[in-house]
């Protein structure tokens, strides 16, 4: 088995910087992580390509919600990838649902066709699909390179024997990334467990804002956010590689 690697989830040009200084293997960009994630804007994707030097995935998801996509979001989603390729971008993340819960792939193949020669990402979408092992298989078929999955669970330590069940199911046939909820904490069990190729946390801390003046009467516009941290993500990367060397056999 390939060295497991760390993927960050940031949600700014900031939270991708403070992964590749943490020591990320690489970044999916995105926004709103607090509804599960969106495409980020085009200045944050064009600035973060130019200011970071580690694999770029970019999260396709035009808006919170459900992975059932109407015409008109289905565009939107094929102009994003399009902007990706322009941009020199490594891959994107993708996923879409039909209404009984399949994956819907006429509509993840005019994503992969858009994507060119990119990397695929296929989310968490494979969470909520009705059969999780069917959507497995159906993520292999259309190409995709691996899968973002918390086992159909809240967390990835609590779905950590389900996402083994579909480590063992791949077959090495497309890698396995375990995700949701992940720290350093809980990263060595959760890879002791499941048994997958790669980790993706969003590594974040509370940012203060350095605001003297602040109305706490607004509720939804508090000054203070959340944002990926470079100390976070060099935990996580020391527990990664503790991991690995912890597996890998004594010299003779």
């Amino acid at each position: 088995m390939s060295a497991p690697l760390l993927e960050i989830a940031a949600n700014s040009l900031a939270s991708a910087l403070a992964a590749q200084d943490g020591g990320a293997d690489r970044v999916e960009l995105c926004e709103n992580l607090g509804e599960g994630g969106c495409t980020p804007s085009y200045g944050t994707l064009a600035r973060t390509r130019d200011c970071v030097r580690i694999p770029l995935y970019v999260l396709i998801r035009p808006r919170p919600g459900d992975f059932y996509y109407d015409e008109f979001e289905r565009d939107v989603m094929l102009r994003d990838i399009e902007a990706c390729a322009r941009l020199g971008c490594d891959g994107v993340v993708i996923g879409a649902l039909d209404a009984d819960g399949h994956v819907d792939t006429a509509t993840c193949r005019e994503l992969i066709v858009a994507a060119g020669f990119m990397g695929l990402t296929f989310h968490r979408a494979i969470d909520v699909a009705r059969d999780p092992a069917q959507a497995l298989e159906a993520a292999i078929a259309l190409g995709c390179h691996r899968v973002l999955t918390s086992g159909a669970s809240t967390t990835a330590l609590e779905g950590a024997d389900a996402i083994a069940a579909l480590v063992q199911q791949a077959e090495h046939r497309i890698r396995v990334m375990a995700g949701a909820g992940i720290n350093a904490g809980n990263l060595r069990e959760v890879a002791g467990r499941s048994q997958a190729d790669e980790f993706h946390a969003s590594a974040k801390a509370l940012r203060v804002s350095a605001m003297r003046h602040r109305n706490g009467l607004l509720a939804g516009l508090d000054p203070d956010w959340q944002q990926s941290d470079r100390e976070i993500v060099r935990t996580l990367r020391r527990t990664l590689d503790a991991v690995i060397r912890s597996d890998r056999p004594a010299a003779p």
